[in-house]
């Protein structure tokens, strides 16, 4: 497990480097997907029903489902690689939904073909990353697809084999488009509140900034203690005074009455707001502050 976890991170910083670095991003070709079958399995001895960067010489049954006959395989890879290129024209450009369904379409055909003994469906989900990748598309989104499958895996086999019983994708892609959306929505909700936390605490260091202190100790401490307060909870005196090691180590030296005091100076610099008992940051003065935003 640990070689084969091992394998997949080097296989994802290989094609990092290679379409983000070196730019020489590739074609979807015979070739390109026995390399990267052969990236995800080596050195997994017994552990891989495969040779890897080999196509199976046998035929395989996986579940209920009865993969192509061996000797149809390197057929129906080139037939799908010729396939990818004409009719997704990846060297004349393409558009954003076109990109996504590719990867989408690609990655389910390596599941019909099943070209491997074993790990076709990591060689699939490196492809769908690659094709993913290689337009452009940030590596954290470049792994969308992937987690969702990961997440979903019951309903991803069901209309895995829905789509194959019908002979059609409509619904495969319907399915996985959405998962494409809301994983997009998702990581722009984390990377809206991580910068949201850093405009947050800019606005404390400035706060502090204005201040005078006689004693730098005190004033590191409010400080560290404004700079520890979760943006979305709200907390009583005990839980903000061991927030974490840190700030747990600041305060264990000091009483009660020093505690309430840098709370309720916390509250001068509105940077802190009491509801009953709890204290919570007080990131409304800067939404406020934001265009579009009301407080």
């Amino acid at each position: 497990m640990e070689i084969e976890v091992k394998n997949i991170l080097a296989a994802f910083n290989k094609l990092l480097r290679e379409v983000v670095v070196d730019d020489t991003a590739r074609m979807i070709t015979p070739e390109l997907i026995k390399d990267f079958h052969r990236m995800i399995g080596q050195n997994l001895g017994d552990h891989f029903d495969a040779i890897p960067g080999r196509f199976r010489d046998d035929n395989r049954v996986v579940g209920r489902y009865l993969a192509p006959d061996y000797r149809f395989v390197p057929e129906l890879i080139d037939t799908l690689c010729d396939w990818l290129q004409r009719e997704f024209h990846y060297r004349d450009g393409q558009s954003f939904s076109t990109l996504v369904v590719q990867a989408i379409i690609t990655h389910v055909y390596i599941e019909w073909i099943h070209p491997f003994g074993d790990g076709n469906g990591r060689t699939g989900r490196l492809l769908e990353f690659y094709i993913l990748l290689r337009t452009g598309l940030p590596s954290i989104v470049s792994h969308i697809l992937s987690n969702f499958y990961n997440e979903t895996r019951p309903e991803y086999y069901r209309q895995l084999d829905m789509a194959r019983k019908n002979r059609n994708l409509s619904a495969f892609i319907k399915y996985a488009v959405q998962g494409f959306r809301d994983g997009l929505n998702e990581n722009l909700n984390l990377i809206q509140q991580s910068q949201f936390v850093i405009f947050w605490h800019n606005y404390i260091y400035e706060a502090f900034s204005d201040l005078k202190y006689t004693k730098r100790d005190a004033f590191k401490r409010k400080r560290e203690l404004a700079l520890s307060i979760p943006i979305d909870k709200e907390l009583d005196v005990d839980q903000l005074i061991e927030l974490n090691p840190g700030i747990a180590k600041r305060y264990a030296t000091v009483n009660r009455a020093t505690v309430l005091r840098d709370i309720k100076e916390l509250q001068d610099l509105h940077l802190v707001v009491k509801t009953g008992r709890k204290y919570t940051a007080n990131t409304q003065i800067l939404k406020a502050m934001m265009p579009g935003k009301k407080a």
